[in-house]
């Protein structure tokens, strides 16, 4: 029920490797004057697009987390950033094509992106930095023998970094500004926009209206959201199904219906005393807009009565709070079926039980008639096989005939913790009544929470308290590693054996202009941004 749009945003501007120099090269850069606007620079027809206005103060947000604290031996020095403006754009993306079978193929997307700094520097400093800084990290992300072409041009001096397997990146030193990119012609969009031969991107309103007090923020452009959904469909498929005519289907479904529901996405990011705060505005079609805002409505009780049965160290746990669970859920399903064609859709609406499996439900519109308003989804893995659905009951018998028949209701139950429990005979699957309650999905998870509600006076619990409540959905989500990586990244990192679990919370709410997600964390979407160099550079 959930689009990953942060991890959308993120692989559209932060695809590939060589993009991990832009950041790097920031770090690097020095400041002696003050620095240009980069956004001045950037080619209107981009398809996405990132800034910061004070990278000094979007970076430090970062160190300031009291997970970086506990992972990192000291705070980096970041008073050189102070003052740099950053702008990135996805000015296209290149597609190959993968074949699946004989019949069946899908499409990779490789975006080419360019990153413009105002590095404060001289010339023969920018010019010395971009030689052998910026070309021993490439030449490090590349795996190493890369080959270095120089030239100077009227538009300043060109630098052309190749792979052993092909690939390039480039940079072009311009006075104390660096463009650099993957793409040599998206450099050249660039210049054709300084030189006024094209239009900027300040052109447009939305980009214009972005604060200058966030610490950083970010467009999709129609065009760019088209992509992105190429993108998700491509990476859905790959994890769909092993399937190939599965992963055909849904990646040319789920593209579809991406562009055919969404419009544009805005990201905006501030630093607050609960930590950073992302939030990403969705803007859909009016038609989606205007049955999302009626039907996935919040019901007037905002406060959690099912986290007694949440035990601790759970991966990541939601509760959904809609004035009709059923309603809400076959809005989405109708919609969905309308942005695509009549064979895809039915197609569609017959998959989509499959996502209620993991939680032992066979029939999800008769179990979602049956609870209340709250629901709470709960995560024991990074995997997601280990999962429970908890909820009060409205109609315990009808629940029952929505279970898989994998659980046998005509045996007795056991009694565990003061609740009815059923298994199935595999054991994988169990429900339990208990407290007008059920909690339902895999055997020990089931059995965990109701253990968690015996201790519920011991355990701290989870902070499923909407801070507003247009909200229909809160997330609570654990990072055990991303800590760890961007300590090692920005500062040495501790030798300690306890590690630093980075938390973040998300809410989402619908309206007729379209989906609105705040997310309060530990690091923000630059954190996770910042994490990707690590593992770009490791995956190379």
């Amino acid at each position: 029920m959930q689009i990953p749009t942060n991890n959308l945003l993120r692989s559209a501007i932060f695809g590939s490797a060589p993009i991990c120099a832009c950041l790097w090269l920031i770090f690097m850069a020095s400041c002696t004057s003050k620095p240009a606007d980069p956004r001045m620079l950037i080619p209107g027809d981009s398809l996405v697009y990132l800034e910061s206005n004070d990278l000094g103060k979007t970076i430090g947000a970062i160190t300031e987390s009291k997970a970086f604290l506990q992972e990192a031996k000291s705070k980096p020095d970041l008073s050189v950033l102070n003052g740099i403006k950053l702008a990135v754009a996805v000015t296209g993306f290149e597609t190959t094509e993968e074949k699946v079978t004989e019949e069946n193929s899908i499409l990779n997307f490789q975006p080419h992106f360019v990153a413009v700094v105002e590095t404060n520097a001289w010339n023969f400093q920018a010019l010395s930095f971009t030689e052998n800084k910026l070309g021993e990290f490439i030449n490090d992300v590349y795996g190493g023998g890369i080959e270095l072409e120089t030239s100077d041009k009227p538009d300043g001096k060109y630098f052309v970094w190749t792979a052993q397997d092909g690939r390039k990146a480039y940079a072009l030193v311009q006075g104390s500004v660096i463009f650099f990119g993957n793409d040599a012609s998206s450099i050249d969009k660039c210049l054709a926009v300084k030189r006024g031969e094209a239009d900027s991107i300040v052109k447009d309103a939305k980009i214009t209206a972005l604060p200058a007090d966030s610490l950083a923020a970010g467009y999709a452009s129609p065009d760019g959201v088209a992509q992105i959904a190429n993108m998700a469909g491509m990476s859905m498929a790959k994890s769909s199904s092993e399937e190939g005519e599965v992963q055909s289907f849904v990646a040319r479904v789920l593209p579809e219906l991406l562009r055919n529901s969404v419009n544009d996405m805005i990201w905006t990011s501030a630093n607050t005393d609960a930590g950073i705060e992302d939030k990403i505005l969705i803007g859909t079609k009016p038609e989606v807009g205007k049955v999302f805002s009626e039907t996935l409505v919040p019901s007037d009780d905002t406060y959690s009565k099912l986290a007694i049965f949440l035990p601790t160290g759970l991966n990541s746990v939601t509760q959904y709070n809609l004035k009709d669970p059923q309603i809400a859920w076959r809005s989405i399903l109708l919609t969905a079926e309308k942005q695509t064609d009549a064979v895809s859709g039915k197609l569609l609406v017959g998959f989509s039980g499959s996502l209620f499996e993991p939680y032992g439900i066979e029939s999800p519109e008769v179990f979602l008639q049956s609870v209340e308003p709250q629901i709470i989804t709960a995560k024991f893995d990074t995997e997601g096989e280990k999962v429970v659905v908890i909820a009060r009951v409205k109609d315990a018998a009808n629940i029952k005939t929505s279970i898989a028949k994998e659980i046998n209701f005509l045996k007795p139950p056991e009694i565990i913790d003061f609740a009815d429990v059923w298994k199935s005979e595999s054991g994988e699957y169990a429900a339990a009544f208990v407290d007008n309650a059920i909690v339902l999905g895999d055997a020990e998870g089931v059995l965990a929470c109701l253990q968690a509600r015996i201790n519920y006076e011991k355990t701290p619990g989870y902070p499923l308290q909407y801070s507003d409540p247009k909200y229909v959905s809160i997330s609570f989500a654990r990072d055990a590693e991303i800590a760890g990586k961007i300590a090692e990244l920005l500062a040495d990192k501790k030798d300690a054996k306890e590690v630093a679990a980075a938390i973040s919370i998300t809410e989402t709410s619908f309206a007729k202009t379209g989906i609105e997600r705040r997310t309060v964390s530990d690091f923000g979407l630059i954190g996770s941004i910042i994490e990707q160099l690590g593992k770009d550079d490791k995956d190379e």
